[in-house]
C-alpha cells in the first residue's frame, strides 16, 4: 500500500507522517516504509528549464518525478519488483545518493510525505491520498518562522515564500485541486487540534 501525505509548505506533513508511522507500527506487524519525497529532488544545478527562484522552477523542475515513479512507487505497486530506493539526492540537492536498494515484502506500507504528490505524473501510483490543508497566510507565517535562519533572515524568508513557494503551490492547488481529490483531508491549521474532513471517496 502506497500512502501519500500531501500538502503545502509548513503544513506539518513530516510530523503527521512520523506520527502516523508510529501508530501503524503499533497497530499492525506489517512493515512500514517511511520516505520523505524531498530526497527525490533534482540536483539544483540541473534545474535550468525555468528562471532560478521562480515558482515555475519550484513546481515544474525541482523534483525528479521519474525517479519517484520508477524507483519508489512502481516497485511497491501491483506487480512491482519490490526493489525500491528511499532516496536519490541529499537534502540540499547538491549530491546524488548512491544508496542501497531495499526489498519490500508484499504487505509493506509506504508512508511518504511531500508537496505536489497528487500532480498528474504521480497521482495514479498512490493507493491512499491524505491532504493537509492550511491557508497560505499560515504557510507564510510558519514558513518564515521555520526557515528564516537557514535562508538568512526574516526578510529573505518572506521574499522567497512570497515570490517562489507560495505562487508555485497556488498554481498546484488551482490546477490539481488536491483537497478535492484526496481520500482524506486534514485541516492542520492548528497543530494541536487537527480536524479530519471528508475526502473525495468518503
Amino acid at each position: 500500500m502506497r500512502v501519500a501525505v500531501d500538502g503545502n509548505s509548513a503544513a506539518g506533513k513530516s510530523t503527521l507522517t512520523d506520527e502516523l508511522a508510529e501508530a501503524v507500527r503499533a497497530f499492525t506487524d506489517r512493515p512500514v516504509i517511511r520516505v520523505g519525497i524531498d530526497y527525490f529532488k533534482r540536483r539544483a544545478d540541473l534545474r535550468t528549464a525555468y528562471p532560478p527562484g521562480s515558482p515555475e522552477s519550484y513546481y515544474l523542475d525541482s523534483w525528479d518525478n521519474e525517479a519517484i515513479r520508477d524507483q519508489l512507487l512502481m516497485p511497491l505497486g501491483p506487480g512491482g519488483s519490490r526493489r525500491y530506493r528511499e532516496a536519490v539526492m541529499n537534502l540540499p540537492a547538491t549530491e546524488a545518493i548512491d544508496g542501497p536498494v531495499h526489498f519490500a515484502s508484499d504487505d509493506a506500507i509506504l508512508l511518504a510525505d511531500g508537496v505536489f504528490l497528487q500532480r498528474p505524473e504521480l497521482d495514479s501510483y498512490w493507493d491512499l491520498r491524505i491532504y493537509l490543508a492550511i491557508g497560505f497566510d499560515v504557510v507564510l507565517s510558519r514558513g518564515i518562522a521555520r526557515d528564516q535562519e537557514w535562508m538568512g533572515d526574516v526578510a529573505a524568508a518572506e521574499y522567497r515564500y512570497r515570490t517562489k513557494y507560495i505562487p508555485g503551490e497556488q498554481r498546484y492547488v488551482a490546477e490539481v485541486r488536491p483537497d478535492e481529490r484526496a481520500d482524506l483531508v486534514v485541516d492542520n491549521t492548528d497543530f494541536t487540534a487537527p480536524v479530519l474532513r471528508a475526502g473525495a471517496n468518503s
